[in-house]
Formats: structure tokens, sequence, C-alpha cells
């Protein structure tokens, strides 16, 4: 019943459908969309005259030490109502899958993060605005600039999602899916000279991703600088048996400035075992490379923990009670048929 219990969990997140994750599809979420869009409503940057590649459809923006600046986006409505779009500005960092998030806000950030983009860019008015049928609105947002002198890259997202939208129907009991359809605008700001990228391999630690367990090395990005097409290359060895239990090669990593990429390595049917290792990690790009070695330890608590909550557990899997409850099903309809001919055929005798 447990695994059920995260099957269904696991199926909620359907729920949500999001667009334009990745930086080089941003101009795409910026750009005005046609009349046919299914989405309802579309959303546009106003390009300044600071803006380093006009060919770019988001903010990309030279500034200096304690400029000020209003952006302004304009939101296209094309549906025949009226509708309302929440608007939001986020802070980009790395998730999981090793890509810059802007959608989803972080619910922590790394130590060296000097200025959030959240603390230098605030909407001015009301955060959901109302779009007329068939036409437009412009919102804005205030960018200040930190006093103290900065180098790097500031990097982050301004968030529009339609709020308006209602499940057609509802059944009682059923589980109903409301889709929740957004668009985001990128905003880098670059202030100074930009600084070399450093990276470093701050820990290893054994946990959980989705309800299956797995090791977690913890690369860090510790300079204000976007770190692209990243490579990596990971082996794990124990240090009782000289054996590799886990190698794991991973491509298109793109690290956000100042943030921890936590990687999840997850281990499948291989039970997490208590015990002494070693991971040697090769990260690089065109231009960088970076060579990590460091040894962990995974407590048989937390083996004991990790691996009673995984859904990897040899034995019945999650799809099987997927697919033996299918048969039940199946079953049970065969029954009620064969009852009902049965039923008809002695009424017919009679």
């Amino acid at each position: 019943m447990q695994k059920l219990k995260r099957l269904w969990d696991c199926l909620g997140l359907f729920g949500a459908v999001l667009v334009s994750l990745q930086w080089g599809q941003l101009a795409q979420a910026a750009s005005k969309t046609s009349q046919s869009n299914n989405i309802g409503f579309s959303v546009a940057a106003k390009i300044p005259d600071n803006q380093i590649d006009k060919k770019n459809s988001f903010f990309d923006l030279k500034l200096t030490k304690g400029q000020t600046e209003t952006l302004k986006t304009t939101i296209y409505n094309v549906t025949a109502q009226d509708i309302k779009v929440q608007t939001a500005i986020h802070t980009a960092y790395t998730n999981e899958n090793g890509a810059i998030e802007y959608v989803t806000p972080a619910k922590s950030f790394d130590q060296s993060l000097q200025y959030k983009m959240t603390d230098i860019t605030k909407l001015q008015g009301a955060k959901t605005v109302t779009i007329p049928a068939n036409g437009s609105k412009v919102v804005s947002a205030q960018v200040q600039m930190p006093t103290s002198p900065f180098n790097g890259v500031i990097l982050g997202g301004w968030y529009f999602k339609r709020v308006d939208q209602k499940v057609t129907s509802e059944v009682k009991g059923s589980m109903n899916i409301k889709n929740q359809y957004s668009y985001v605008i990128g905003m880098k700001f670059t202030e100074g000279h930009v600084p070399a990228p450093k990276l470093s391999l701050d820990k290893v630690t054994v946990g959980m991703s989705n309800y299956h367990r797995g090791i977690f090395p913890y690369l860090r990005n510790t300079t204000a600088v976007i770190v692209p097409n990243l490579k990596t290359e990971t082996t794990i060895t124990s240090k009782n048996s000289g054996k590799v239990i886990k190698s794991a090669k991973k491509s298109g990593v793109q690290l956000a400035p100042n943030s921890v990429y936590r990687y999840p390595m997850l281990t499948g049917e291989r039970k997490l075992q208590a015990g002494q290792y070693h991971l040697k990690m090769v990260v690089k790009n065109s231009e960088h490379k970076w060579v990590f070695e460091k040894d962990f330890a995974i407590t048989a608590a937390a083996a004991k923990t990790y691996n009673a909550k995984s859904v990897d557990n040899a034995g019945i899997n999650v799809i099987w009670f997927i697919v033996f409850g299918a048969l039940g099903m199946l079953i049970l309809v065969l029954l009620g048929l064969w009852l009902v001919f049965l039923i008809k055929k002695r009424r017919q005798s009679k």
C-alpha cells in the first residue's frame, strides 16, 4: 500500500504543464505567439537599449553599480474572454536534472550567492493582473543593482502563469487534473567583468530522489557565472573490496551562477550497503576540466532507512501492482459477464 501511495503521489505531478524551462528556449517563450495559441496568452519583453545581444528576446542586460532600471513586459490575451495572469520574479538555480531552473522557486541557495534576482528586482503593481479579451497589458518590474562593486552574472526569470482556468468536470472520489500553463522570460544581468568558473565537490551523501534511493555528489559552482555544456564521468569504488559499485556519465549539464548541483546517482535495485567508499568525478566542457576525488561513508542506519523507503526494492515492483490491478479488474468484468450469461440462460430454460 505504501508503494501505491507513492505511485499516486508521482502521478499527481502530471497536473502541471510548464513550458520553456531551458535557457536556450527562453527566447521562444518571450516572443508573441499567434492567434492559435491554445494556452490563451503569451508574453513579450520590451527590450531596453542596454541589451547586450539585441537578437535575444529575453532580458540580457549590461548594468552598473547602483543602477536602477524599469523593465516592461507585454502580456497578450488571445482569447475572447478576460483572463487573469499571475506574475513573479524567481532566482535561477541548478536542479537535479542538471538544468538551470527558472520556474520552480528554490527552497534554499548556495552560501556563495551574493545577490538574488528576487532581492534586486521587484514587481510594480499587483502580482495578479487581468488581461482584457483579445487585448494586452504592460506590466513592470523595478531593478535596483547593488551599491557595492560586483563582478559577474545575476540570473533569474520573470514568471507568468494563467490562474483562472477551471476544471471542466468533477467526479466525487476521482482524481481531477487541472492544467496550468506558464511562461518565463529569462533575466540575465551582467556587471563588471565575468569571472572564470570555479567548481568544487562539496560533499557526497546518500538519500532519495522521487522515492528512488541513490548516492548524491554535491557539485558547487561558487562563481557568478553560468557554466554551460558540462560532461561528467563519475565512479564510486568500495574501499573495502576495491570493486566499482556505481559508474555514471552525464552530458549537457548547465550550472547556474553560485548554485549547487545535487547529482542523483540512483542505484536501482541494488541496495545501499554500509561501508567506506571513494568517489572520483571528472567534469569538463570545451574550455575547462576539473577532477575531484572524495572519500565518504554510508552508515548502517542511513542504508536501512533509504532501502526501506525506496520503490526500487526487488520483488513486487510498483509496475506489477498496476499490472495485477488491471488483471484483477479484467477478471471481475469477465466474471460479471459470465454471471449475467448464466442468469439469462437459466431464465430462458424456464
